[in-house]
This record gives C-alpha cells, structure tokens and sequence, in this order.
C-alpha cells in the first residue's frame, strides 16, 4: 500500500498513486474543492450536479462511464470536457472521490 497522503481541513485524506480516494468515507466538500484546485478547476452549480450524481451511482453500486453520465442529461460531451479537461470521467470522479474502480472506463 503506497502512503500518498495529503491534510486538508486537519484531515489526513489518502490518495492512491494516481490521486484517486482510497477511501470515499474521507471525502466531503472541502476535499472535493481541493482535488478540484489541483486540477485547475473552480466548481459551478453544474460541477456539483454531476458529482452528486456521480456519487450516488457509486453508492448505488451502478457501473460509471462516460456513457452513463451523457445519458443523465446534465451536460454533453463537449461541456463535460470543458467542465472536467480532456478526461471528464476520470477527473469527475476523482473529484467525487470515488475509488478508482475496474468498471470506470
């Protein structure tokens, strides 16, 4: 287990080697602005739409995708990118602090 650690409001949050939660218990608002910070990205309303809904799947269980988010009707493809980088599920649910799970795609 690598040791990738970072304090944020007094708490000690761990992060895998690719900066995703190790542990979604860790993550609250004040996490998820500093994830979102180290990407360069200020959260709007719509941010927070579909990190919500992001986490509900993951508690629920569902399988993330690209796909799955499209089809909430949230955003498009292009506005996904341009809220989340080039790569909007894997900084959505960084950010959402969702483990990096086998079923993320």
């Amino acid at each position: 287990m690598n040791n990738n650690a970072k304090t944020i409001n007094d708490l000690k949050v761990q992060f895998n080697e690719e900066g995703y939660l190790t542990n979604f218990e860790q993550w609250d608002i004040e996490v998820g602005e500093k994830i979102a910070k180290d990407h360069n990205i200020e959260l709007s309303e719509t941010h927070w739409d579909i990190i919500s809904w992001i986490q509900e799947q993951f508690k629920k269980e569902k399988e993330l995708t690209l796909e799955t988010i499209l089809n909430t009707g949230i955003s498009n493809l292009n506005e996904l990118k341009r809220l989340f980088t080039n790569d909007p599920l894997t900084i959505s649910t960084k950010i959402a602090g969702i483990p990096k799970q086998k079923q993320i795609k």
